[in-house]
């Protein structure tokens, strides 16, 4: 099992981060021994000073599949989920200030928390699904799947031609606006259309 993730697909988070709006996906991957299941604390590590939360929708990649034709990728995932890409904010910057690889700030142990998964058929229209995370009962970020910027068949597409996508595999599909540093002590909610799905604290 592997973990693609896909940076700057929400346009208002690119501009939060001062990141120009990208014109095909951006996209990091993270081991599977950064996932973090059954709302499970979140242990904060000591390398970084600033851990910022950003909520995503999150695929299962249910049959194997490369170059995959974007008409035929809604076939290539079957549920969703919600998960929080834990990034180290500020070795990300120096990272990206030198030029070299995010794997450091993106991919470290427990950084990818995921929910349970839904059908996507519980779901009248995937491309108008509501999500939002509250930190300490106070909601700090809102999305909703409308104002992604490449769809989820655009991303699988996309990643197959490089990437071949096996059964189980997760794809972090991109975070909206309002990230913001956690800190050890705080309580994080995951919603997904009203639906609490996440449900841990930072240790």
């Amino acid at each position: 099992m592997k973990i693609i993730a896909i940076g700057r697909n929400y346009a208002e988070h690119a501009k939060e981060l001062n990141n120009p709006v990208p014109i095909t996906p951006v996209i990091f991957m993270k081991p599977d021994t950064a996932l973090l299941k059954d709302n499970k604390p979140f242990y904060h590590p000591d390398f970084s000073q600033d851990i910022h939360h950003e909520i995503e929708i999150v695929l299962k990649v249910s049959k194997e599949g490369k170059h995959i034709s974007e008409k035929f990728a809604a076939g290539y995932y079957e549920e969703i989920a919600l998960g929080v890409d834990f990034t180290a904010r500020d070795i990300q910057s120096r990272h990206k200030e030198k030029g070299l690889p995010w794997e450091l700030a993106k991919a470290f142990d427990n950084s990818a928390p995921v929910s349970n998964f839904l059908p996507k058929a519980k779901f009248a229209d995937i491309y108008n699904i509501s999500f939002n995370l509250d930190i300490n009962g106070q909601t700090r970020q809102q999305g909703n799947t409308k104002n992604l910027l490449f769809s989820f068949e655009r991303i699988i597409a996309f990643v197959s031609q490089y990437i071949t996508l096996k059964k189980g595999d997760l794809i972090f599909t991109g975070t909206p606006e309002g990230v913001g540093k956690v800190a050890v002590g705080d309580k994080l909610e995951g919603f997904l259309e009203g639906e609490k799905l996440l449900d841990f604290y930072v240790k």
